[in-house]
């Protein structure tokens, strides 16, 4: 199943067209402020020199010493990693999101969904997201070292840690050579998900497969200008860590509280929730134009990402409470 939040087509499809609150993604509404751009970030190709320039603003902000491979989203790198070897067996941490076996199968590859990290033992190569999506369990930086010794290449996709760094194998990188490869999302953190923007950090030996499979002017030259000074804003990143945690905390009591849906798990930009009925939850949401996510492997789990402003807020409290 590859179904995806952010599907506001179905939605106005099904209950009308309106001013939809889009919460059926992990993206958060109060956006980097968006800079004026020099002209030539639009009209020329990008340079080698800028690109190089983002990267290295991606390594600092993320605390790698190793190379950092920028590409069309986090969810480029995914579509790239099945091809960095031979087809063989991949185990995938589930449930998670979906877009990481639905990859590696049309490559060819065979995919086991396991529960937990010590049934990867032995696979060619291993998925686990941290924090992950949707259920918000997290694995240690020391976790993880440990498993990548005992698979073929370990992949880790980061797209929820930008306010968890705890969390992050970045730092230890450089350990684990050609083992592992950490895929990181701009879009979601920095609320910027349509300049699709996302890195692969990885060994010298996997960044040069990946930057000949990627091709040329993987990454846009708005995507270079944007992200190149945003990584570097350690105010804003701190500001809006602590105000996505805080946020996120209020998200899930306003669940429980309101509608008497206790948290399953929970990231800093989202909230999954046990509804008893995600379908007749989501609707009654829908009702009010307020846009969730559901499984379809669980029908009991609503997942919500967080209002921005305050009237955000108050919409789904009404929505909620009605």
């Amino acid at each position: 199943m590859r179904d995806h939040g952010g599907d506001l087509d179905r939605a106005r499809a099904v209950h009308g067209d309106g001013d939809w609150l889009d919460l059926s993604t992990g993206i958060n509404r109060l956006a980097y402020p968006l800079p004026d751009l020099p002209p030539h970030a639009w009209t020329a190709l990008p340079v080698a020199a800028d690109l190089a320039g983002l990267e290295r603003a991606a390594a600092r902000a993320f605390g790698t010493g190793g190379p950092v491979v920028a590409l069309a989203g986090a969810q480029a790198a995914i579509q790239l990693v099945p091809r960095l070897a031979p087809p063989g067996r991949a185990a995938v941490l589930a449930p998670s999101y979906n877009e990481h076996a639905a990859a590696l199968a049309a490559q060819g590859w065979t995919v086991d969904h396991v529960p937990d990290p010590a049934a990867m033992e032995g696979a060619d190569l291993a998925v686990v997201v941290n924090p992950n999506n949707p259920d918000g369990r997290c694995w240690t930086p020391g976790d993880l070292r440990s498993l990548a010794g005992r698979v073929g290449r370990l992949i880790v996709d980061e797209s929820f840690a930008d306010p968890h760094p705890d969390l992050s194998l970045a730092p230890r990188l450089g350990d684990l050579g050609e083992g592992a490869v950490i895929l990181r999302s701009f879009g979601k953190f920095y609320g910027l998900a349509g300049l699709r923007l996302g890195f692969a950090l990885c060994g010298p030996q996997t960044a040069a497969l990946l930057r000949r499979l990627a091709g040329p002017w993987a990454v846009g030259g708005p995507a270079i200008a944007v992200g190149t000074l945003a990584l570097g804003d350690e105010d804003w990143k701190r500001a809006t860590t602590r105000r996505l945690l805080a946020d996120t905390a209020r998200l899930s009591a306003l669940l429980d509280g309101a509608a008497g849906w206790p948290t399953v798990g929970r990231t800093a930009l989202f909230v999954t929730a046990r509804t008893g009925d995600a379908a007749a939850a989501q609707a009654r949401l829908a009702r009010a134009h307020i846009w969730t996510r559901r499984f379809p492997y669980d029908p009991g789990w609503l997942r919500l990402g967080l209002p921005g402003t305050e009237t955000e807020w108050r919409r789904l409290a009404a929505a909620l409470a009605g």
